[in-house]
């Protein structure tokens, strides 16, 4: 799990692509990487990966075929930018949300502008994703979260504050980028427990919502 608080920068090293995969190697700047072992998380633009070789002064890590579809590793260059976070512990501050890594798609710039000293941004999602966009929810864009500050159909608006993007990758954005987004993770839990196949045991243990509710275990 991560927070959606960008620790560093990165730079993207090395992509070798092997088929469909891609193994990557990852700069990571001031990224503290002293407690970080093999098989540990680092979330980079927002994907949770496995860091499969520790280098001095950055990581390996392999990505799928389904994260490299699904995300914008698909056209990153050596020498992109990354931002970047180590999993959380026990004792971190929980200063954004809840961040899983796993990335639901591609969001697009449509439009962005300064107003006053923060940077504003107009950016459309898929229509299977909009559904999960609130007014005032979070939201996570290439692994930075954010408070959605306005809704207009599959369309949202962001407002950058300076800090957060003179600490990340959002600065450079402009109109036409493509960035990873990943909806909020109760929205999606919410949705699946308001399905009703989801509210039904299967019908071979004999026990069924119904029966519960009559047995007093439900209200």
């Amino acid at each position: 799990m991560f927070t959606g608080i960008i620790e560093a920068l990165g730079t993207l090293r090395k992509i070798d692509r092997k088929g469909n995969d891609i193994r990557l190697t990852v700069a990571s700047g001031k990224l503290d990487l002293t407690d970080v072992k093999l098989g540990d998380s680092i979330a980079t633009n927002g994907v949770c990966l496995t860091v499969v070789e520790r280098l001095g002064d950055g990581y390996v890590a392999d990505i799928s075929a389904e994260t490299v579809d699904l995300t914008g590793f698909s056209h990153y260059q050596v020498g992109q930018k990354v931002n970047l976070e180590k999993a959380v512990t026990a004792t971190t501050r929980l200063g954004g949300h809840m961040v899983s890594g796993h990335v639901d798609g591609i969001a697009k710039v449509e439009q962005c502008a300064y107003r006053g000293k923060a940077l504003e941004f107009w950016l459309s999602v898929p229509a299977q994703l909009s559904r999960y966009i609130a007014h005032k929810g979070s939201i996570t864009i290439d692994g930075v979260s954010l408070t959605v500050n306005e809704v207009d159909g599959a369309r949202f608006r962001l407002t950058i504050v300076p800090h957060t993007a003179g600490e990340t990758t959002l600065v450079d954005l402009k109109v036409g980028d493509s960035v990873n987004i990943e909806v909020d993770l109760i929205a999606r839990y919410l949705e699946r427990l308001m399905q009703p196949e989801a509210n039904h045991v299967q019908p071979s243990s004999g026990v069924t919502m119904e029966l519960l509710a009559k047995s007093g275990f439900l209200r």
